[in-house]
């Protein structure tokens, strides 16, 4: 990885290198939050422990720029995880958080809850840092692990590491933190990267993945790949790729693409101009530019919003962020040519902002858009304010005696020995980009899709098979299918991940056995103990529909054209999810409902969705009432007023029975549309 600069009055105070010791009870590599978690556990049981991180930063991509958390079901977010999200409420609960906006102004700032999954990335690191430093953690800061010759062993089990400059570590238990499995590779354990077969698991989302994109990740128009438009023979456009892509379901060595989570700001005085890479090559924007004049005017980014007018941006759309097919050869390329990869990103993704700000190609829209963004000015201050941690969406995979599967995720098998929850979408980025039959460009990979509510992670899956490293425990990297593990990569979950592979290192360590003969009745009792979540009983990830008051008629139960994606992202929400439009197809979505109403009379009607940055802010919903119709438009990005769940649109007179209904579609929207449920509410006269 990089290394990072401070001045030399900073980096005295936040990295000056504590003594090494001969040996500490837990070693961990990787100074991730996943990494910050488990050396708090392991602190807190008692031990000793030291983090070891590559770069001159803490928290990774929390810290790194991911400050909109993707997390599922929040419900299922405790231990340490949960802490830091509270330590983030409690910060932005001080006036004084806010310097470039009221509180009040901020959709996501809700004073009455506990907490807060949104935030500044330099206010993450701080927060991070100081957990670290309340348990007297010892960190130690740019240091790589020497992949060659740094893992000592004593058989199959690591008896220390040491790092480039030769710093050793000696460790009775240690844990990769990584998002790449560096030290786990090292070891010797059994890892994978790519794509398997949906044969191998018995998946029907793994491996190449054409069918499935049908989202918003992907070209809507017809665009021409070849350097001359119309011949094959003039080449391939930059970021296309001329290798065969196997049959759908099948595996390959692509990864899901990488990109740079930047934090931009829409303060005149806290953001500086995208910048132009020095070695900008227009080439490299052909498709962005032939997308926008075959007419695809979306805004290709997704600016979720962060407080003080900052945003976690990520990809969207054809041509985006993700420098699709460039990280094939990362999880074990060596630090050089890992260094030249994140560079090559880092380089097409300043060009890409640049180009979106600037160039004449562009469509005026866009321009005008991009015109009131900027680099935030007081973020990454030592790296030019651009992240100092790339999105490594997947790298290796741990692959155990439990690999986690689509299977786990849906609950279709009874997942043994939780030691943390998932509920995020089966999320897969593009791995590729191709040549349809037809001769135009098109995306791969692109997979989201819900799992229903929140399901177990295993202990099998983050601990090597027996016979294996003894004395190692993988919380990110750990044993998972790819499309598995699309839905495990979210930070709540390795943050989880890592506080139970550090309790489980302690009792390991206490009684001197290993990692995989851990008893997990004990384990699972510490756990429960200090407040993780191992099991959700309740209807699978929403509020049910019973409990409500009047008549509910949920997503599952309306009359839909379109709708079919469905999503657990965003909470709260009514039942077993939500549904939503993909930003698609412009008036062909229709949902209705049609509640059955008990008696004639007046009734407040109320429509449930999930608020975002990038919902529509002009949804059309016609209610059928007993004296005509009455149109409303809903402006979804702003959150419900009523318990955050429902808004009002009117109150009406309904016939006893079924002649009225709710219609929601997405005719001329600006953004996804979402379809929740419908409440009717009985009004006393």
């Amino acid at each position: 990885m990089r290394a990072f600069r401070y001045p030399a009055a900073v980096a005295l105070v936040l990295f000056a290198r504590p003594a090494v010791a001969a040996d500490y009870d837990v070693v961990v590599y990787g100074g991730t939050a996943s990494g910050v978690a488990a050396a708090v556990q392991a602190a807190r049981m008692g031990k000793t422990v030291v983090v070891v991180e590559s770069s001159q930063h803490i928290g990774g991509l929390t810290s790194g720029g991911l400050g909109w958390t993707d997390s599922g079901n929040k419900a299922v977010i405790g231990g340490v995880a949960r802490e830091f999200y509270q330590r983030v409420k409690k910060h932005y609960d001080d006036p004084k958080a806010w310097v470039h906006q009221k509180p009040e102004q901020y959709a996501s700032y809700r004073p009455k809850e506990d907490a807060m999954w949104t935030f500044e990335p330099k206010v993450a690191e701080q927060l991070l840092r100081a957990m670290l430093a309340e348990h007297k953690v010892p960190v130690v800061t740019s240091e790589r692990l020497d992949r060659a010759k740094g893992v000592k062993l004593d058989g199959k089990r690591i008896t220390s590491i040491s790092t480039e400059s030769g710093k050793p570590f000696g460790g009775k238990v240690f844990i990769d933190a990584t998002y790449e499995g560096d030290l786990m590779a090292a070891a010797g354990v059994t890892y994978i990267v790519g794509r398997e077969p949906n044969a191998k698991y018995g998946e029907t989302l793994d491996g190449v993945a054409r069918k499935w994109n049908q989202h918003n990740h992907r070209f809507t128009a017809k665009v021409d790949p070849y350097m001359k438009p119309g011949d094959p023979k003039s080449g391939l456009l930059p970021g296309i790729d001329p290798t065969p892509l196997p049959p759908d379901g099948e595996g390959d060595h692509r990864l899901q693409a990488f990109c740079f989570r930047m934090c931009m700001s829409n303060v005149p005085a806290n953001r500086v101009p995208f910048p132009k890479p020095a070695d900008y090559n227009e080439a490299k924007y052909e498709l962005l530019f032939r997308n926008f004049e075959a007419g695809d005017l979306r805004l290709p980014l997704k600016p979720d919003m962060l407080p003080n007018g900052k945003t976690d941006t990520n990809n969207n759309c054809a041509v985006s962020t993700d420098y699709i097919g460039a990280n094939y050869k990362y999880a074990d390329a060596s630090y050089s040519e890992r260094e030249k990869i994140i560079k090559e990103h880092e380089s097409y993704q300043k060009g890409l902002m640049w180009c979106l700000a600037n160039h004449p190609r562009v469509p005026e829209k866009i321009r005008d858009q991009m015109s009131k963004w900027g680099l935030a000015a007081d973020e990454f201050t030592d790296n030019g304010n651009w992240p100092h941690q790339i999105y490594v969406r997947e790298a290796r995979r741990l692959v155990s005696d439990y690999v986690i599967t689509e299977n786990d995720c849906r609950r279709k098998r009874d997942t043994p020995q939780s030691v943390g929850m998932g509920s995020y979408n089966m999320d897969s980025h593009n791995c590729c980009r191709y040549v349809t039959p037809e001769g135009f460009v098109q995306n791969e990979g692109d997979v989201q899709v819900s799992p229903g509510g929140p399901y177990r992670i295993s202990y099998l899956s983050i601990v090597p098979k027996k016979g294996e490293c003894p004395n190692l425990l993988v919380p990110v990297c750990l044993s998972s299918s790819h499309i598995a593990y699309g839905s495990i990569r979210m930070e709540p979950v390795f943050m989880a991940l890592g506080q139970s592979a550090a309790t489980a290192a302690a009792l390991a360590i206490d009684e001197k056995i290993d990692v995989q003969a851990v008893d997990y009745e004990k384990l699972r009792t510490r756990l429960l103990a200090d407040k993780q979540v191992l099991e959700f009983t309740t209807r699978a990830g929403g509020i049910d529909p019973k409990t409500l008051l009047g008549v509910v008629v949920d997503d599952e139960q309306a009359a839909r054209i379109g709708f079919d994606a469905v999503s657990t992202s965003v909470g709260p929400f009514v039942g077993l999810g939500y549904r939503h439009d993909g930003n698609t197809a412009d008036g062909k979505h229709t949902a209705k409902f049609v509640p059955d109403i008990p008696a004639a009379g007046k009734y407040t009607v109320r429509l449930s969705y999930t608020p975002n940055a990038n919902r529509a802010t002009n949804v059309p919903v016609v209610v059928t009432h007993a004296d005509g119709q009455t149109t409303v438009k809903v402006n979804q990005r702003k959150p419900p007023a009523l318990s955050e769940l429902f808004v009002e649109l009117g109150t009406f007179r309904f016939e006893k029975g079924k002649g009225g209904s709710v219609m929601v579609s997405n005719d001329k929207t600006d953004g996804y549309v979402v379809i929740d449920a419908v409440q009717l509410v009985p009004v006393k006269e």
